[in-house]
């Protein structure tokens, strides 16, 4: 037998809880549907370092970190900015603060409590959670599942799809949903890895350096720019320093890192022309310009031979070229770009190729950097589908009375 229920969210990440939380809000019977054994794995591993919730911003600012999506994210982002998350927050009896840089945490530093808190009022609202439930496409116009019970089939008067993108396929998102959504119709553009580190083939004597973090560094690539901290890891480089800049490396563009931001180039030849009496190179240099272990094996790794001269070895240091193998593989990836385009949805994030289906979340094509932007469009477009979602179900309903 086919099942049929009002609404199906497909994924119980944040943009799925969210869209069920919506409709059930709006007093729709909702199932949510979880390929794995719990929810929200992916938000609950990265809380685990701190669960950065949302950047504290006004959304004019805050939406430019979206990148070529911003134009069209603007309305739903600003349907739900950083101060109405916040709120979400403590309505969930969740106690927040806002760091220095602006980034808003819970003051437990954990997802835990939080998604306790969520799935506790979802409960509530009547929303039924079935995990184990694998979605692999329609049969028709019912929405097929393999589960522990076996094939199952469900038909939904709505649906949304909040089934992430292609990074951490061991939380989830494995981005099998691609060929059963372009084989409905939508368009995909190529998922890749975003917010991801580099791939750097060491020199040997870097082997002593791996696990140090690097501090003090300006890096850009193209456009972007980052002050992020990053560390030398035997496969590479990570950290936020180098996964704000990841896009624009991805896309071709050089990464140069200034090795001393703080310094002009006139003061860094000021210092290196400095007498040095029996001093070696290396120790004026090192003295002279106090770039500490770090930053002076990246010296050594890409600017060998270095120059004698100040004026040209100051150029250097202030635009080193850092070779690299490229980004780590998707999967290693915090998140990944590409996913449904646009122009396959409708204002409500309806697949226009595939009607009563709506689409949340990472598996929509747009990428941010971290630092709270992330989430911010997870909730965001999650809730933005599931009012959609409510006012279709509503509007049916209307006609057919």
């Amino acid at each position: 037998m086919t099942e049929h229920r009002t609404a199906v969210v497909i994924g119980a990440g944040p943009a799925g809880l969210m869209a069920a939380s919506e409709l059930a809000r709006a007093g729709h019977d909702v199932l949510v549907t979880e390929a794995k054994p719990s929810v929200a794995r992916k938000l609950l591993m990265a809380g685990k370092s701190g669960l950065n919730l949302t950047k504290d911003e006004p959304v004019d600012q805050l939406i430019t970190s979206y990148g070529a999506a911003a134009e069209w994210l603007a309305p739903i982002v600003g349907a739900f900015d950083a101060e109405a998350i916040q709120d979400w927050a403590r309505g969930l009896g969740q106690d927040l603060f806002t760091g220095s840089t602006g980034r808003v945490f819970p003051k437990v530093m954990k997802a835990s409590p939080l998604v306790r808190a969520w799935l506790g009022e979802l409960s509530t609202q009547g929303v039924e959670i079935r995990t184990r439930w694998r979605w692999t496409g329609w049969d028709a116009d019912a929405l097929a599942f393999q589960t522990p019970g076996g094939a199952q089939k469900v038909m939904a008067d709505v649906t949304v799809l909040a089934l992430g993108g292609a990074s951490w396929a061991r939380l989830g998102s494995d981005a099998a949903w691609v060929p059963w959504l372009e084989a409905a119709g939508a368009e995909i553009a190529p998922l890749q890895p975003a917010n991801a580190g580099l791939q750097v083939d060491w020199s040997q004597h870097m082997a002593q350096h791996f696990g140090q973090p690097i501090k003090g560094v300006r890096w850009q690539a193209g456009a972007l720019t980052s002050r992020g901290e990053a560390v030398i890891s035997q496969r590479g480089l990570e950290g936020g320093g180098i996964y704000s800049i990841s896009a624009a490396v991805r896309d071709g563009a050089e990464l140069i890192a200034d090795l001393l931001p703080d310094l002009s180039n006139e003061e860094v030849i000021g210092r290196l022309s400095r007498p040095r009496g029996k001093a070696s190179w290396a120790n004026h240099l090192r003295k002279s310009l106090k770039l500490g272990a770090a930053r002076m094996a990246l010296l050594q790794e890409f600017g060998r031979p270095l120059p004698q001269d100040p004026a040209a070895l100051a150029a250097v240091i202030k635009a080193l070229k850092v070779s690299h193998d490229g980004l780590r593989p998707i999967d290693e990836a915090i998140s990944s770009a590409g996913g449904i385009t646009r122009a396959s949805l409708d204002g409500g994030l309806m697949l226009t190729a595939r009607p009563g289906v709506f689409c949340a979340g990472e598996m929509l094509d747009w990428e941010a950097p971290t630092g709270g932007y992330l989430l911010t469009g997870c909730f965001a477009t999650g809730r933005w589908a599931g009012r959609h979602a409510a006012e279709r179900l509503g509007t049916v309903a209307t006609t057919q009375q």
